[in-house]
């Protein structure tokens, strides 16, 4: 299933950017710009060695685009980008030697020395709204040695120099940071592509939508997650730490979308209700607001419960502020998993989850209930566990249920405690990581096992229009060398 990116990245950067009077254009390489036939570049997908789709414009429309720019910055947050984002280092490098190839996200910090020795010059360890100033400083003196900058990585001398992220570093009040340049994103190419984060949407639904940030952090710390890796002492510092925008600022930023034409936010805090009065408070305030609001990230079951009840007060606040769509991460219904793996966020035992489901239905809200299975102890029954679970929400009024499969990724504990106790062979396929392939080796339930089950549950407890709109937005059958992964040839990617 290909998305275009839409990566928040982006607009902050170029935000930061614009502050300092320093020109800068963004380019999606997935969707191209007005020079670009969407017909030929997004809908015409080929297939990679490694089975991958690669969606997009060519080499020579990425060197047409990049020739005037001295310094170029691509972003891997999700492993599955790395060999495309590696690509067009060295296609640049290539044609460009003299340009300043610059890195960013959490898998290009986590896998900072393969970034390096692939034609990216520097990598950004941290959130880097002050690192960019900072490139760009050094780049204007005609210098190259990027050595001193602070939360960077850079080669010199072909030795790697890593400079941690140090506290003050770090951008502790949100409302100090630049205003995300947004008109700068391909916004009508997206919106005619219809394809948002969450939701299924026709070309008549006319969703205008793009993605804010009230908050940065997490109050929990799931092993499956970067966040809990960027701690103090990490090459990242502490921005796992929860902070806030004030209200304020997050109504000038929707405000400015507006402006542009959307008219469907995607709220995509990783803890909306972190601080829960402080979000029930700004939601209230969303009521005024004539957009639409969508929150499919960083709702918390325990947050909307009050004494292992629905907290009516959340959910009515939600549907006032024109929320549609809910995502539940459930994650499992195994209270060891949760314990062990996902910082014991929510009570099996004591929440009252077909009320909260109810409630949320009675409020005219969509609800996706997402799970995950394939933790390296995890049985057979604690699978079956979490799945007979989800049938019994299905039945409760869940809308649809996804279900992953756990994935190490790096930046993550769990990728360090998978290298470390064999659930990783250390010539593992950075392509093949994803979540609904099995990647992980030597765990209770096998691999191709983990898979089938996947594929089964997510068929059987999804309506058939469900599955026929997903399917329809794949780009292609792929067929991958040596075995047929039913998962992928049954339209869930």
């Amino acid at each position: 299933m290909v998305k275009p990116n839409g990566s928040l990245a982006y607009p902050q950067i170029a935000g930061a950017l614009l502050e300092k009077g320093i020109e800068v254009q963004i380019f999606d390489a997935c969707i191209g710009n007005d020079k670009d036939d969407l017909q030929t570049v997004f809908y015409a997908s080929t297939q990679l060695d490694s089975g991958l789709l690669r969606t997009g414009v060519s080499d020579e429309r990425i060197l047409e685009e990049i020739k005037d720019s001295h310094i170029i910055g691509l972003t891997s947050i999700f492993s599955a980008q790395e060999s495309m984002v590696l690509h067009c280092s060295r296609l640049i490098k290539a044609h460009f030697p003299e340009k300043v190839v610059v890195a960013g996200g959490v898998n290009a910090r986590a896998r900072k020395n393969i970034f390096l020795s692939n034609g990216v010059d520097i990598v950004c360890l941290s959130e880097a709204e002050k690192t960019i100033i900072d490139i760009v400083d050094v780049v204007a003196i005609n210098s190259r040695d990027f050595s001193t900058i602070r939360s960077v990585a850079s080669l010199k001398d072909g030795i790697i120099v890593s400079n941690k992220t140090r506290l003050d570093d770090i951008i502790w009040d949100l409302d100090e940071q630049p205003y995300p340049a947004w008109h700068l994103m391909p916004n009508e190419r997206y919106w005619q592509i219809g394809r948002p984060h969450g939701g299924v949407f026709g070309p008549q639904d006319n969703i205008r939508y793009a993605s804010i940030m009230t908050s940065l952090g997490c109050i929990f710390s799931c092993t499956y997650c970067h966040i809990a890796g960027e701690s103090d002492g990490s090459d990242a510092g502490n921005i796992g730490k929860f902070r806030i925008k004030s209200d304020e600022r997050v109504l000038k930023e929707i405000d400015n979308l507006i402006k542009i034409g959307v008219n469907t936010i995607y709220v995509e805090d990783d803890t909306l209700f972190g601080h829960k009065h402080r979000a029930i408070n700004l939601l209230r305030k969303f009521n005024t607001i004539d957009a639409a609001f969508m929150c499919v990230n960083g709702m918390n079951i325990a947050h909307m419960m009050r004494h292992n009840r629905p907290d009516e007060e959340v959910i009515e606040v939600l549907a006032q502020a024109g929320v549609r769509e809910l995502d539940l991460p459930f994650e499992s219904a195994s209270s060891r998993i949760l314990k062990k793996y996902a910082t014991n966020k929510w009570s099996v035992e004591k929440f009252d989850i077909p009320a909260l489901i109810g409630k949320c239905r009675k409020y005219g809200m969509s609800i996706n209930g997402a799970f995950m299975i394939g933790f390296p102890d995890e049985s057979r029954e604690e699978i079956e566990m979490t799945l007979d679970f989800a049938r019994q929400m299905r039945e409760a009024g869940l809308n649809t249920v996804n279900i992953s499969i756990a994935v190490p990724l790096p930046g993550t504990p769990m990728y360090d405690e998978a290298m470390e106790n064999g659930n990783l062979r250390p010539d593992f396929n950075i392509d093949k990581m994803h979540w609904l392939r099995a990647n992980m080796v030597n765990t209770l339930v096998s691999p191709d096992e983990l898979e089938e089950i996947q594929r089964k549950a997510w068929e059987s407890l999804n309506d058939q229009s469900y599955i026929s709109k997903k399917r329809a937005m794949l780009a292609v059958e792929p067929v991958y060398p040596g075995k047929n992964h039913s998962a992928i040839a049954n339209g869930q990617l």
